[in-house]
C-alpha cells in the first residue's frame, strides 16, 4: 500500500469520519497571553476532544493518521508489550522497512497508541495507585517525522499546540534538554537549547539533564537519541526544583525524541543514516492538566470507573487520597483496580491470553492482583472485575473500535 505525502491516507480519511463525533471546544487564539487562567479556559475539554484536537492539529500539518498497533508486535521479540508510539515504526527508524511496504512511504505521521508498561526497561506497575500519574496502560499521543523535519519544527509545533491551541500559559511550562554524557561520548544538545530560546522560552525555564531523563531508549537495544521534555507547573511559585523529582507539582507531559542512534547489543551507539523525530505525550497526563487536576485519576478517563466501584462495593466513595493520608488504603485500591481493568481489557482484546510465559504471564499477574484488590480491599461482589469491562469499552471504544468488537472475548476471562 503506497501513501502519497501530498494527500490524506485512507487512515486519515477514516479519522476525519471518526472525529466528527467529537466537536472541539473553542480554543485560545492568543499565543502570547501568559496570564490566561487555566481553570476558566480549559475545563471544557473532554478527553475525547483533547485526543481529537491533538490529532487534527498534526493532520493539518500534513501528518498522516495511522491507527494504533496492537499492544503485541509479533515481529519484535525484544518487547513484551508495545511501550511507546514509535514501536510499530521501528523498521522505518532503523532503515529496514521493505520498499514495498506502506511504511516506506511515510514521512509525517500522527496517532494515539495503546501502550502497556509492565516489564523491561519501562515498567510502571509498582507506581500504580501510589501516585496520580502512572498507569500500566495509557494512550500515547504522538507525531513523527521520518527523515523530514527535525528539531526546530518539532519544538515549534509542540509549543504552538500547547500554548496557542490548548491555551496553557507559557509561564507554567518548563523544558529540558540533554546535557551530554562523557562516558558515552555524547555532547550536550545545545542546538535544542538554542531552539527553545528562539521560540521565546525564558532562559530560566530551560534546564539540562543527563541520560536518565533526556536520552530516550526503547529498550536495551534499538532506536534512541537525545530528547527534550516539556513539563507543566501546577503551582504559581515557579517550582523549578520539582522538575524530574517525582513531585506531582511539576509533571512531564510531552517528550520529543530526536532519533539519531541505534543501541547495539554490545552497548555501543551506532549513528543512523537518517535522523527522525519521535514524540510522545500521555493522553491521561494532558487530560489531567486540561481538566485542572494534579491526578490523571481525577478525570473523565477514570471517574466513571470509580463511580461503578463506589456503587457496587461495600466501601466509602473515592476521596483522592495518597500516601499516609490514605490510611485505610481504599483510594489506592480504587486506582489499582481501575488501572488494571483498563490494561486487562486492552491486552485481552489484542489477543493476549493469561499464561505462564512472557506477556501472558504479566497479564495473569495483573488479573490476579485486580481480583485480590476487588475482593479483599474493596469488598466487591463475586466476579465484580468483569462488571468494569463494559465501562472501559465505553470510555475507550470510540478511539479503539477493536475493543468494542471483542467485549465477549475479554469478559470470558473474568
Amino acid at each position: 500500500m503506497k501513501i502519497k505525502h501530498t494527500s490524506f491516507s485512507k487512515f486519515t480519511q477514516q479519522w476525519h469520519l471518526f472525529a466528527k463525533r467529537f466537536p472541539c471546544p473553542n480554543v485560545c487564539n492568543n499565543f502570547h497571553n501568559s496570564n490566561k487562567d487555566v481553570k476558566s479556559n480549559l475545563k471544557s475539554f473532554t478527553s475525547a476532544q483533547i485526543r481529537k484536537t491533538f490529532l487534527n492539529y498534526f493532520i493539518q500539518k500534513e501528518h498522516h493518521f495511522v491507527p494504533s498497533s496492537s499492544v503485541i508486535l509479533n515481529q519484535d521479540k525484544s518487547l513484551l508489550f508495545v511501550n511507546a508510539g514509535m514501536n510499530q515504526f521501528k523498521p522505518i527508524l532503523l532503515g529496514t522497512a521493505s520498499k514495498d511496504s506502506y511504511l516506506s512511504s511515510l514521512k509525517r505521521v500522527t496517532n494515539t497508541q495503546k501502550c502497556i508498561r509492565v516489564g523491561g526497561k519501562h515498567n510502571d506497575i509498582d507506581d500504580v495507585g501510589r501516585d496520580g500519574y502512572h498507569q500500566t496502560f495509557f494512550e500515547m499521543l504522538g507525531n513523527w517525522s521520518f527523515g523530514d523535519y527535525f528539531k526546530y519544527e518539532a519544538c515549534n509545533m509542540a509549543w504552538e499546540l500547547l500554548t496557542d491551541v490548548f491555551c496553557l500559559p507559557p509561564r507554567k511550562l518548563y523544558v529540558t534538554y540533554f546535557g551530554g554524557d562523557e562516558s558515552q561520548g555524547l555532547e550536550p544538545d545545545l542546538e535544542c537549547k538554542e531552539i527553545w530560546l528562539k521560540l521565546g522560552v525564558p532562559k530560566d525555564h530551560i534546564l539540562p539533564f543527563g541520560m536518565e531523563h533526556n536520552f530516550w531508549e526503547m529498550g536495551t537495544t534499538g532506536p534512541c537519541g537525545p530528547c527534550t521534555e516539556i513539563h507543566f507547573d501546577h503551582t504559581d511559585t515557579g517550582s523549578i526544583k520539582y522538575i524530574n523529582s517525582g513531585n506531582a507539582n511539576v509533571i512531564e507531559i510531552w517528550n520529543l525524541v530526536f532519533i539519531q542512534y541505534e543501541r547495539i547489543a554490545d552497548g555501543s551507539l551506532k549513528k543512523l543514516h537518517n535522523y527522525h523525530v519521535d514524540t510522545g505525550m500521555g493522553l491521561e497526563r494532558l487530560t489531567a492538566v486540561l481538566q485542572n487536576s494534579r491526578s490523571n485519576y481525577d478525570t473523565d478517563l477514570f471517574l466513571p470507573l470509580f463511580n461503578v466501584i463506589s456503587q457496587k462495593c461495600k466501601v466509602r466513595p473515592y476521596a483522592g487520597k495518597y500516601g499516609i493520608d490514605d490510611c485505610d488504603g481504599i483510594d489506592t485500591a480504587y486506582r489499582i483496580l481501575a488501572d488494571h481493568a483498563r490494561m486487562m481489557t486492552i491486552a485481552v482484546s489484542d489477543g493476549v491470553q493469561p499464561s505462564e510465559f512472557d506477556a501472558g504471564n504479566c497479564l495473569r499477574r495483573i488479573i490476579k492482583k485486580a481480583v485480590m484488590v476487588a475482593d479483599n480491599q474493596l469488598k466487591a461482589p463475586p466476579s465484580f472485575v468483569s462488571t468494569l469491562i463494559p465501562y472501559v469499552v465505553e470510555i475507550l471504544g470510540e478511539a479503539f473500535p477493536d475493543i468494542t468488537e471483542n467485549v465477549a472475548k475479554v469478559r470470558k476471562y473474568f
